[in-house]
């Protein structure tokens, strides 16, 4: 395939039954290889907020941290980590979320986001929301204002997509894949 015609979604690929039998897992590390695939997903995720103005960028852990770093150099502003419970050295604040088979935690540093900033949180995948859920409730109590979440992967079938826009918030996916 000509790589000027190759769209995010070319630059993917799928491992069968990964890491359960009956997942298909959408690899973006095969994106972040090619030099020209990383670069369009950056521009791509930028587009949608050119204008608009973003002192931060959370990104979700651990794909959000490549793209979030990425974004966050692009627009010259900081970047902020959530990660899962235990992993950070500060004093941090805790959201619970659902897993499908349990739940989890995730953990931001109390003074990541001064209240009024506005923060674009970012993730390599949407999946049932959870995770992103997560992180939008811990931007909103540090009092972080949440311009959109931008996800390279929609998986619509598995209802993130509608669960953060029944939060309000705006959503931006590169592409879609069906299944799970």
């Amino acid at each position: 395939m000509n790589d000027r015609k190759k769209t995010v979604k070319d630059y993917i690929r799928t491992i069968v039954d990964f890491p359960h039998e009956g997942i298909m897992f959408r690899d973006v590390t095969t994106l972040f290889a090619d030099p020209r695939g990383f670069r369009i997903c950056i521009d791509q995720l930028l587009h949608p907020y050119a204008g608009e103005r973003i002192d931060k960028v959370a990104g979700l852990e651990a794909r959000g941290f490549i793209i979030g770093g990425a974004i966050a150099h692009q627009l010259s502003v900081g970047f902020v980590p959530i990660r899962k419970k235990g992993k950070l050295p500060g004093k941090t604040l805790s959201q619970d979320y659902k897993l499908e088979y349990g739940e989890a935690i995730m953990e931001v540093h109390d003074d990541a986001i001064q209240p009024g900033e506005k923060v674009l949180l970012v993730d390599d995948l949407l999946a049932t929301g959870g995770t992103a859920e997560a992180g939008i409730k811990l931007i909103e109590r540090m009092g972080g204002d949440i311009v959109g979440c931008a996800f390279i992967v929609d998986l619509p079938e598995l209802g993130g997509r509608d669960k953060l826009a029944s939060l309000g918030m705006d959503v931006h996916a590169l592409c879609e894949f069906e299944g799970a």
